[in-house]
C-alpha cells in the first residue's frame, strides 16, 4: 500500500538561477522535449519566461494546455491555492516543475513541501535545479540571492560553458563545491542537458548523492573560505533519537536562518529502519525509511549547508546525542 501511495504522488523540480542565467531556455527545452512526460509547470511571472506564444494552445483560463501534454500556470496568489487547482487535473500530467524568479530565494518554495500536509502528501520534491551563468556569475557572486540558489541546489547547471576558459569553469566548479559538496554539478551550453538528469533524478535525497559520489562526505568535500559553506558530520554508533531531536530543535531555533539546507540518514538506538530528514531553516521533515541491510555499516550521516555554522560545536554536540 505504502508502495502505491509513493507512485501515485508527483515529482516536483524546483528550477532556480539568477537573471539570465539560461532558465527560460531549460523550460523551454522541457516542455519540447520528447521525453514520454506531461510536464506541468507554474511560473512567477508569465511574461518573464517568454514561453513561445506557438506552445500555447488555450489561454483563455489561468491554466494553459501546452501542444506536448504540458500544463503552465502563472502564480497568481499562493502556491499551495495553485498547486491544489492543479491536482484537480491530477490525471493530466506526471511531473511538476516550478520555475522562480531570478531574483529569488528559493527557500519559500522549497518550504511549502514542508509546511502543508496535503502538499507533503501528494507532491515528492524531486530536485531543486539552479542554472549558473559561468561568465556572469561573479558579477553577482556576493548577492545573497545567488549564493542562496546554489546552496539550495541538487543539480547544478554551469551553464555557457562556451564562453569561458577550462580553467575559470575549475576555479567556479571548486568554489560552489566548497559551498555545496551535495549537489551534482553538469557543464552545460544553451542549458543542454539530458533529461534523465533533469526529471524524475530523486536528487533531493541523501541516499542518492552518496551513490553517485560515495566520497562527498569525505573530510576535503568542503573548503570554508566562502562566507556559505557544507559541513559534513559522519558518525558510527546509535543516536538516542530524543537527544537527538532536543538538539536539532535547539539548533534550529538559535541557527535556523543561517541554514539553508540539511539532510541526513541516521541510525536511531532501537530502530531497524534508517531514519532519514532533511530540513530548510527553520523547518525539518523526518521520517522512516528502509530496513538496515544485514551487512550495512550502520552509521549517521549529517550535511549542513549554510553560513556562520560552527563546525567543531556541530560535531560536539551531534557526538553528546549518542546514545
Amino acid at each position: 500500500m505504502i508502495a502505491s501511495q509513493t507512485l501515485d504522488k508527483v515529482p516536483v523540480t524546483v528550477l532556480t538561477g539568477y537573471l539570465g542565467a539560461g532558465k527560460t531556455t531549460l523550460l523551454n527545452r522541457i516542455l519540447t522535449h520528447e521525453h514520454g512526460k506531461k510536464v506541468a509547470v507554474i511560473v512567477n511571472e508569465f511574461g518573464e519566461v517568454g514561453i513561445d506564444n506557438q506552445l500555447v494552445i488555450d489561454a483563455d483560463e489561468e491554466i494553459f494546455e501546452m501542444n506536448n501534454g504540458c500544463i503552465c500556470c502563472t502564480v497568481r496568489g499562493d502556491l499551495i491555492r495553485i498547486v491544489a487547482n492543479l491536482m484537480k487535473r491530477r490525471n493530466k500530467f506526471d511531473h511538476l516543475v516550478i520555475e522562480t524568479t531570478g531574483l529569488a530565494d528559493p527557500a519559500p518554495v522549497i518550504q511549502t513541501f514542508f509546511v502543508d500536509e496535503d502538499m507533503r502528501e501528494k507532491l515528492d520534491l524531486d530536485a531543486v535545479v539552479t542554472l549558473v551563468d559561468a561568465k556572469h556569475i561573479w558579477q553577482h557572486w556576493d548577492a545573497d540571492e545567488a549564493q542562496e540558489q546554489i546552496a539550495f541546489a541538487d543539480v547544478i547547471l554551469l551553464n555557457k560553458t562556451d564562453l569561458v576558459t577550462p580553467e575559470q569553469l575549475n576555479e567556479l566548479e571548486n568554489r560552489i563545491r566548497g559551498m555545496n559538496a551535495m549537489a551534482k554539478i553538469y557543464r552545460t551550453r544553451n542549458s543542454e542537458l539530458g533529461m534523465n538528469e533533469l526529471l524524475g533524478v530523486k536528487a533531493f535525497d541523501l541516499d542518492r548523492a552518496l551513490e553517485i559520489d560515495p566520497e562527498f562526505l569525505g573530510e576535503d568535500a568542503h573548503e570554508h573560505d566562502e562566507s556559505v559553506y557544507s559541513i559534513a558530520l559522519v558518525e558510527e554508533g546509535e543516536l538516542d533519537g530524543d537527544k537527538l531531536n532536543q538538539w536539532l530543535g535547539e539548533l534550529l531555533q538559535t541557527q535556523g536562518p543561517d541554514i539553508f539546507r540539511m539532510k541526513g540518514i541516521l541510525n536511531i538506538a532501537g530502530e531497524n529502519e534508517r531514519f532519514v530528514f532533511q530540513g530548510v531553516h527553520m523547518l525539518f521533515d523526518g521520517k522512516p525509511d528502509r530496513l538496515w541491510k544485514e551487512n550495512e555499516k550502520r552509521k549517521s550521516e549529517l550535511v549542513f549547508i549554510g553560513r556562520n555554522l560552527d563546525e567543531n560545536k556541530l560535531k560536539e554536540d551531534f557526538l553528546a546525542c549518542m546514545t
